[in-house]
């Protein structure tokens, strides 16, 4: 009896202590699942990241140089034989980019036709009476000969003193000279008449227009591709008007509006890297920083101080001939960089009052570490204290996350 009750004694208290082991297990807080980082030595740089828009160094503008209707340049048939597109080649001093014509004449008031048909009356009275005294200068003048070859025989026969003669003489020449004028007043009578009717020419029925020689052929200022057709469809512009404009692809360069306070560590010569075009990366380098900022108002409406910054392309056209004239970028200029640098992924980094901390991960728990760091981009920082190769850390800390807490490496799927 004694035998059987320490048996089931014994069967119990087994039991209870595997129970209040597994209440234990489970009961027992297991590390925190966090990722961890593992420090290593490398090559670092720091960049200022901001966009950029390519443009052409040299671009023509082609305007118009009268006053003047100015045909359609892109037409589909080529009419009046110009058909000029969007991205053609063109041929300095022989390809024709656009044809201008005079303007056609304005719309006269009932007033002012009837006065210009009183005036072209008016000057075909002026013409009559111009050809009437013509006609009587030439009988003049016939008369004024006649009497001359008489005074002549007269005078080898003695019978008429020469003043006679050299009165005869006068009268032709007079007489001449009358005929002279009176041609002249025609021509002027019928150039005012002309120049009447010119004026009563109705709006589209203007005959110079068809005549080829009254246009004027503008040709490309260089060689290149059209850039953009400012005027494209057939309209009267002023002088000066800006029709298409002309540029070489090759002779692109990148154009980047940065901050003041990035573009004071900018220098002249400082390796650039360009992305988020659609194509691989290019490598480039800083030509210019212009002198003097500009004010520009942010997409948020916030104001801020700005240079222009220049940037060429160091890589071969090759790479980079599918961009074209404005077209968007990614620079990253760089401002310093290392060779065999200690760096610590800048998610792993917490302030501690005014230093940076991380939790370094040593025999499974997390321990606040206070660091040094230096130069700093968007991904890491350069370790100066605190902190060697190999050791780990973690990324992102929760607010679980606390000094001694057990933690372990996430698992990856």
């Amino acid at each position: 009896m004694q035998a059987k009750l320490t048996k089931k004694t014994a069967g119990i208290g087994i039991a209870v202590l595997t129970l209040a082991a597994g209440v234990l297990w489970f009961a027992w807080p297991r590390p925190i699942q966090v990722d961890i980082a593992t420090l290593a030595k490398g090559p670092m740089e720091v960049t200022v990241d901001d966009e950029g828009k390519t443009h052409l160094r040299h671009v023509y503008t082609v305007s118009a140089p009268i006053v003047g209707k100015v045909l359609r340049i892109s037409h589909p048939f080529g009419q009046n034989g110009l058909s000029l597109h969007v991205g053609d080649d063109v041929k300095a001093n022989e390809t024709i980019v656009a044809i201008m014509q005079p303007t056609t004449p304005g719309f006269i008031d009932a007033r002012s036709r009837e006065e210009l048909k009183a005036a072209v009356a008016a000057a075909d009275a002026a013409i009559v009476l111009a050809e009437a005294e013509i006609r009587r200068v030439e009988a003049a003048l016939g008369f004024s000969r006649d009497e001359l070859r008489r005074s002549e025989s007269l005078s080898k026969t003695g019978v008429i003193a020469s003043r006679v003669l050299e009165k005869a003489q006068l009268d032709v020449a007079t007489n001449e000279a009358a005929l002279a004028s009176s041609k002249a007043q025609l021509e002027v009578r019928r150039s005012e008449r002309a120049n009447v009717a010119a004026r009563l020419i109705n709006p589209g029925n203007d005959e110079t227009l068809k005549n080829p020689d009254c246009c004027i052929q503008i040709r490309a200022p260089v060689t290149g591709r059209v850039l953009k057709i400012t005027q494209d469809s057939e309209a009267v512009v002023l002088a000066g008007t800006p029709l298409v404009d002309i540029g070489d692809p090759l002779d692109l360069e990148v154009a980047a509006d940065l901050l003041s306070t990035d573009a004071v560590q900018i220098t002249q010569g400082s390796p650039v890297t360009i992305d988020g075009w659609g194509g691989p990366s290019i490598r480039g380098k800083v030509t210019r920083v212009d002198p003097a900022g500009f004010l520009k108002v942010s997409a948020l409406g916030i104001e801020e101080q700005r240079v222009r910054t220049t940037i060429d392309f160091s890589d071969e056209p090759e790479v980079w001939r599918r961009l074209g004239h404005d077209y968007r970028v990614i620079v990253h200029v760089v401002v310093w960089q290392g060779s065999d640098v200690l760096t610590v992924p800048v998610g792993a980094l917490f302030r501690s009052g005014n230093a940076w901390a991380v939790y370094a991960v040593k025999s499974g728990r997390a321990r606040a570490t206070l660091v040094a760091i230096g130069h700093r981009n968007a991904q890491v920082a350069e370790v100066l204290s605190g902190l060697a190769a190999g050791d780990r850390v973690v990324l992102h800390p929760s607010d679980r996350v606390r000094e001694g807490s057990a933690v372990a490496q996430r698992e990856t799927r």
